[in-house]
């Protein structure tokens, strides 16, 4: 069975994925591969902020809680996928990526890849 370690390998690999970071939910690291630059700690410390908005953004909405955001910023991308109640993946994404089958195979997977965190 695969480790969450070899999940993070193999999503820093993919075309244009500059950081793959697993977190929980408090914010505190649990693995990550990115380039040189990135601090994953840093970025980490940042996203349960984000997924609390977006939960009460839900919430009004009458949409439920987050499962995957898609953050477009001048220099890229971020993606917030909550894995499960513990553990979140966050991503960071060149610009010009392709990023469809990434949040595929991330909507498809969730439960599989939640079960190694």
């Amino acid at each position: 069975m695969p480790s969450i370690r070899d999940l993070v390998a193999a999503i820093r690999q993919r075309e244009g994925v500059e950081a793959a970071v697993v977190l929980g939910r408090d914010g505190l690291l649990i693995d990550s591969q990115s380039i040189p630059g990135v601090d994953a700690e840093d970025l980490a410390a940042r996203i349960p902020a984000i997924i609390g908005a977006a939960d009460e953004l839900g919430a009004a909405a009458v949409r439920g809680s987050l499962m995957t955001a898609v953050l477009e910023h001048h220099s890229g991308l971020a993606v917030i996928s909550v894995l499960s109640a513990d553990a979140v993946l966050f991503v960071l994404v060149r610009p010009q990526a392709n990023i469809g089958q990434l949040l595929f195979e991330l909507r498809r997977n969730r439960e599989h890849i939640a079960a190694l965190v």
